[in-house]
């Protein structure tokens, strides 16, 4: 009979180090084979941890937010477009507004928008700009045409200018917005303000249009049709997101979403090297390696089924290092050195749900109970979970019971504040468990790594005791 280890069984064999600090460890890794992470930890695509909040807040630090499935496709493109509306250093489809306009039009537009200026074309052609300078004192029945400032006047630049190129062009011509063009036409806006954006988030894991990357969940229902929908919205990787993917619908579906749609895809949950096989032969990108080891999953105990996380971890990778694949360790991580753990088995990055939850970008509202502060957490697969998804999906309320299959739980978690805090604490261990492997990035880490299984008692000796004072 095979023996299955998860991160409480084990602990890594602290190595010589050349490192002066932690702080000077690599931790650039891979999501999937052309998605880089600059932190390698990614939000789950769980109804109460990630929509548009949390994707950012995890792509400003350099993982990534995976929106969830459960909403309507529209629902889900608006989150997807929020994330990547949210910091841009190119606008792509600026605000505009025709000359033939009256100046009363145009302000009130731009009070709808809250801005304070205007792109004004004439037909499709770029027309020229309206700013404050342009219309203050002036009589608001008068033609944008006759008070913008015409395309003569404008410092332009071509579409494709790097950024360095366009923060020149706007420091030695000391303007606020440079016009994009292409044959004439306008083709995108970048402004100081989103670059100074850009610059307070130097880490921050982003596109090649300075756009925050960021995934969206899919399952094995409406597929397609969520695929094309989020790939317009922009999303930069899909996941094929399923409690049991080693199954021929699944290895279908890959199929079809690589045959259709020129994106990267990572597809899971799976636990041996047969399903990483069967999974990269049907074209997944990335594989996502977990059977229940969540706190908020109930599938072992329910079907009887899964393998403990380090252990599935490491018969995974051994397929997929052969591939050149990334693995995504998800689920059963509770303390940050169960990162350091996952990492040095082999893992790219790890994708949970339980760190973040409770976080204020989580959605859902504050509750408090005897004087503390709580938020909801909802394993995808709980009754709660497909509860409020079909009153969603059905936009009515069901007082009685619904007949679903449960393999999860909801339960309270403590309220921990901005999840900025949270992603530090984590990265502050991975770091240090860079240092005690002795490397000094991800790579040098897992060849280095030394496991050492321990005894109940050993665990219990690794914790702390007594009652804590400080963090």
């Amino acid at each position: 009979m095979k023996k299955g280890l998860t991160y409480n069984d084990v602990l890594l064999i602290p190595k010589r180090t050349s490192l002066k600090s932690r702080k000077e460890s690599d931790i650039k890794t891979l999501f999937t084979k052309n998605i880089p992470l600059n932190i390698p930890l990614i939000s789950s695509n769980m109804a109460t941890v990630t929509e548009h909040e949390m994707a950012i807040a995890m792509a400003r630090a350099g993982g990534l937010g995976v929106i969830h499935q459960f909403s309507t496709i529209q629902d889900q493109v608006e989150e997807i477009k929020k994330v990547k509306k949210s910091t841009s250093y190119i606008i792509e489809k600026p605000l505009t507004i025709q000359s033939y306009y009256s100046l009363k039009e145009a302000i009130e537009i731009m009070e709808r928008f809250g801005v304070t200026s205007l792109i004004v074309l004439q037909g499709e052609e770029l027309g020229g700009i309206l700013t404050r300078r342009d219309y203050l004192f002036m009589d608001e029945n008068k033609k944008i045409s006759e008070i913008m400032t015409p395309k003569e006047k404008l410092i332009t630049a071509p579409k494709g200018i790097s950024l360095e190129e366009a923060k020149t062009i706007l420091q030695k011509n000391k303007i606020e917005k440079l016009p994009l063009t292409e044959d004439g036409k306008l083709a995108g806006l970048i402004t100081i303000t989103d670059i100074e954006k850009l610059e307070h988030w130097p880490d921050a894991n982003r596109d090649l249009k300075g756009s925050l990357r960021v995934g969206a969940a899919v399952g094995v229902k409406d597929t397609l049709e969520r695929v094309s929908s989020l790939v317009q919205a922009g999303a930069d990787v899909i996941i094929l997101d399923i409690a049991h993917c080693h199954s021929d619908l699944a290895i279908q579906r890959i199929r079809e979403i690589k045959q259709s749609f020129s994106i990267d895809l990572m597809a899971g949950n799976i636990a041996t090297s047969e399903a990483a096989l069967d999974l990269i032969q049907a074209g997944a990108d990335g594989l996502k390696v977990g059977i229940g080891p969540s706190a908020v999953c109930t599938t072992r105990i329910i079907s009887g089924s899964g393998i403990p996380q380090l252990t599935a971890i490491m018969d995974v990778v051994k397929v997929a290092k052969e591939h050149n694949i990334p693995v995504c360790a998800d689920g059963g991580a509770k303390y940050p050195g169960d990162l350091s753990k996952a990492i040095a088995a082999g893992a790219s990055s790890v994708f949970s749900g339980s760190f973040f939850a409770g976080t204020k970008e989580t959605p859902g509202r504050i509750i408090m109970k005897n004087g503390k502060r709580f938020k909801r957490y909802m394993g995808s697969a709980s009754y709660d979970s497909n509860h409020e998804r079909k009153e969603k999906l059905e936009k009515k309320t069901y007082k009685e019971n619904i007949n679903v299959f449960v393999e999860g739980v909801a339960i309270l978690v403590d309220f921990k504040g901005p999840v900025e805090g949270v992603i530090g604490s984590l990265i502050k261990g991975l770091r240090s468990g860079i240092s005690y492997c002795g490397g000094r990035n991800i790579k040098e880490m897992q060849e280095n790594a030394e496991f050492i299984q321990i005894t109940p008692s050993g665990w219990k000796e690794s914790q702390s005791r007594g009652e804590q004072l400080s963090e």
